[in-house]
């Protein structure tokens, strides 16, 4: 599955590995499946912060057109013997607010080079081709490496014979891809079950949630293909899939679903802190109780004399 327009991400995944592993391996083994299983998921997690930005907007976007959600069910009653008319209303609704409901398509068209660039340079380190600027030494240590003892560069469908080759065991390798295609399964179904769930409570009739419905039994069963692909790259699809709960939970605390009040207006809702300004935050001070008033000073005005008493004259 090598395309040659991408070669130039090839280099730069590969690239990264090779920092990424040289710094591990001045602390650790470098042979080791904990060198090697710390550079997959560094690798994973700095891959995931440059598509952050993306998921940012994804999460924005979304969260516009839970806030339209109200006002798209109105349209959907008003236009519902006109699906023409009311598709074109929804989208002039979705294009005044600044909605896209394609947002939620790009960390996944992100994430798709970059997961064929991993497939494609662990595929040569299982090979033990060395491309794209590694060098044979670099490709004899990853096939080295074990994780619980499956071989880095081992796919469940390997026969015997070709374990040997890696001093591996057979049964052993396979329980443990069996584990961790079993987790890149269940991380999968609780990704996509996290965001369905959410959209569900939003819009339970909206035909695309009860859709997304559907998929999130359905995605799961993808793992299956993951049998096919070697353990470092199941390992960088479970790390993803962690990544990406934990990035949901966190913009799912933060902004909570919107509320509206009587005629189907948002009511603005200050997000919730963070951990850190949790931490961060001291208990108020008590404040001293306000000092008495001070009493009003009155002048006494000195009355005004008469005249002769002002001269000193007497009357006569």
């Amino acid at each position: 599955m090598e395309l040659s327009w991408l070669s130039w991400l090839y280099q730069a995944v590969a690239q990264v590995i090779i920092w990424i592993h040289t710094a591990f391996s001045t602390v650790l083994n470098p042979d080791s499946g904990l060198t090697w299983a710390l550079t997959i998921i560094t690798l994973t997690v700095f891959m995931r912060i440059l598509i952050f930005p993306l998921f940012l907007k994804q999460m924005r976007s979304s969260r516009k057109m839970q806030e339209l959600a109200p006002k798209v069910q109105e349209l959907r009653k008003r236009y519902k013997n006109d699906k023409q008319r009311m598709n074109q209303e929804v989208m002039a609704l979705y294009q005044g607010a600044g909605a896209n409901p394609l947002g939620g398509c790009l960390p996944v068209l992100a994430q798709f080079p970059i997961f064929i660039s991993m497939f494609t340079v662990l595929q040569k380190m299982a090979n033990g081709e060395p491309s794209y600027g590694m060098t044979q030494e670099l490709v004899d240590s990853a096939r080295s490496a074990h994780i619980f003892g499956a071989p880095l560069p081992a796919h469940f469908w390997m026969s015997a014979e070709q374990l040997t080759t890696f001093q591996a065991g057979a049964v052993q390798t396979k329980i443990v891809l069996g584990i961790f295609v079993a987790v890149s399964s269940l991380t999968t179904f609780l990704t996509v079950r996290q965001s369905v769930t959410r959209s569900m409570a939003q819009m339970p009739d909206n035909p695309m949630a009860q859709q997304q419905k559907i998929l999130m039994y359905i995605s799961p069963l993808f793992a299956i293909f993951s049998l096919n692909f070697p353990l470092g790259l199941i390992l960088y699809w479970v790390t993803t899939n962690v990544w990406t709960l934990g990035q949901q939970h966190w913009f799912y605390s933060r902004y909570p679903m919107p509320k509206y009040d009587a005629k189907g207006n948002v009511i603005p809702t200050p997000p919730k802190q963070g951990v850190i300004a949790k931490i961060r935050k001291t208990p108020p001070e008590e404040q001293a109780p306000p000092a008495p008033p001070e009493p009003k000073i009155i002048r006494q005005q000195p009355s005004r004399q008469s005249r002769s008493k002002r001269t000193g004259s007497k009357k006569s």
